[in-house]
């Protein structure tokens, strides 16, 4: 059984003030819930009682067992999968570049379900930590928790001034960004270490961003010449770029 107090403050939730205030987030679904657990204490479990079965688990004081109709009724999804949690927010610094870093600044990424993939893509290419402008989506939007499949649990997330983090660097690291007059991906010597800027959904990485860039990069379309889409979806641009990292 689930209260219409302890209903009320987990909705609450969703609006980023509360979260920044209360320092916690939702995170729903077997797999992400399961993902986090494995980093992260969560203060409550909503679930319903096959899933503390199917993972051997006895509610503590602080958990609810509910029925599926109660779980719809505290859930964010329109289909609820089994189990809610809350977790908290973590503690991020930004992080110590070398010459094996690789890491990914995003420059005003709004989308949730774009900045949920691009953590995902991360993830998989091995990628560890994001650098956000503050103006980029709050990765604990429920949307973007969800986006992510469970690799928010293994990718930090730093918010921070982007412009002067990046006037910290030494002038000759490597700062790679995507753009329509950069030079072919495929062609350029890639870095196995540097930053990866991407832009904002619709303007790109932004001027006062792009200052700071020293590689200019481009992913062509085929072939070329062909009438063809203005440009890549950020998290698609995202992918082939890393990919093409990693591949070299």
């Amino acid at each position: 059984m689930i209260s219409k107090n302890l209903t009320k403050y987990i909705k609450s939730l969703e609006n980023k003030k509360v979260r920044k205030t209360e320092k916690r987030f939702i995170a729903e679904g077997p797999k992400v819930v399961a993902d986090l657990m494995e980093r992260h204490e969560p203060p409550l479990l909503v679930a319903v009682e096959g899933w503390y079965q199917q993972h051997h688990l006895t509610p503590r004081e602080q958990d609810c067992v509910v029925t599926e109709e109660e779980l719809r009724k505290v859930s964010l999804l329109q289909h609820p999968q089994q189990v809610l949690a809350l977790f908290p927010i973590p503690e991020t610094i930004l992080p110590s570049l070398d010459d094996s870093s690789l890491v990914i600044a995003l420059d005003g990424v709004q989308d949730p379900g774009n900045m949920g993939t691009i953590i995902r893509i991360a993830d998989w290419f091995g990628i560890t930590t994001l650098v956000c402008s503050r103006e980029t989506a709050d990765i604990f939007n429920p949307k973007c928790v969800q986006a992510t499949m469970g690799s928010i649990a293994r990718v930090n997330v730093v918010y921070t001034d982007l412009e002067e983090w990046l006037e910290t660097l030494p002038v000759d690291y490597p700062v790679y960004g995507t753009f329509l007059n950069g030079n072919n991906i495929y062609k350029e010597t890639l870095t196995n270490h540097g930053i990866i800027i991407m832009g904002n959904e619709g303007n790109g990485i932004s001027d006062k961003i792009g200052r700071h860039v020293n590689k200019r990069l481009l992913i062509p379309n085929y072939p070329e010449g062909r009438p063809t889409a203005d440009s890549l979806n950020v998290a698609i641009a995202t992918a082939i770029t890393c990919a093409e990292f990693r591949r070299r």
